[in-house]
């Protein structure tokens, strides 16, 4: 599903994501704003974190988008993990490539390789933290939201993108400890506050 929902960019994050819709269309690939900076703009929580997929090298991209943007643009280059850091003025930026993961039978270790935006956002933990924003010149602003995060979102629910044993095979470690944060927490209201911070917005009316 895509949809037209408006995002109130601030002015320095719209010329922000024209660079990068920029640098991507001059490369030739889809390029989005996925997971939490999409989520907290929708609910008008302030973020300078901004995580981009494309389908191609997240690692050339960055490198494009930082020649585009100039001297105040400084990128860290994480081979090992196919990704890329950008620090500008007060934003960070992560750009990686699409990925879609499979598993060999009795085995947790991911098989990772290229993919397209709709594997990549199966890989999300949750549907609101899937949704992805364009950035491309000819599609700017669409949201691409295939699990029906948006919806999600209005209801204050968390829900996972696959069935849940799915999703919780492919969660890094990082991820999962989040996701028992979250159950922990429903269980225990008064814990709330100890949630992490991409977290806690979306428990606390619950």
């Amino acid at each position: 599903m895509t949809d037209q929902i408006q995002i109130a960019l601030s002015p320095a994050e719209r010329k922000l994501f024209v660079k990068v819709g920029q640098a991507a269309d001059e490369m030739g690939v889809p390029c989005f704003a996925i997971g939490g900076f999409v989520r907290d703009k929708l609910l008008d929580r302030p973020t300078k974190d901004v995580d981009f997929v494309c389908e191609g090298s997240g690692i050339e991209l960055a490198k494009k988008v930082a020649d585009l943007l100039g001297k105040g643009a400084k990128v860290s280059i994480f081979k090992n993990f196919g990704t890329a850091q950008i620090k500008h003025h007060e934003y960070e930026l992560e750009f990686v490539g699409a990925r879609k993961e499979s598993y060999r039978r009795n085995s947790r270790k991911p098989i990772v390789e290229d993919g397209t935006l709709e594997d990549d956002q199966k890989r999300r933990d949750f549907t609101i933290n899937a949704l992805a924003l364009c950035v491309n010149a000819e599609q700017f602003g669409l949201i691409t939201d295939p699990f029906e995060g948006l919806i999600d979102l209005q209801a204050e629910l968390l829900k996972t993108p696959l069935e849940p044993d799915t999703t919780f095979l492919c969660l890094t470690s990082t991820a999962l400890s989040h996701v028992l944060s979250v159950q922990c927490c429903l269980r225990n209201p008064c814990l709330l506050h100890a949630l992490p911070p991409s977290i806690e917005g979306h428990t606390a009316a619950w």
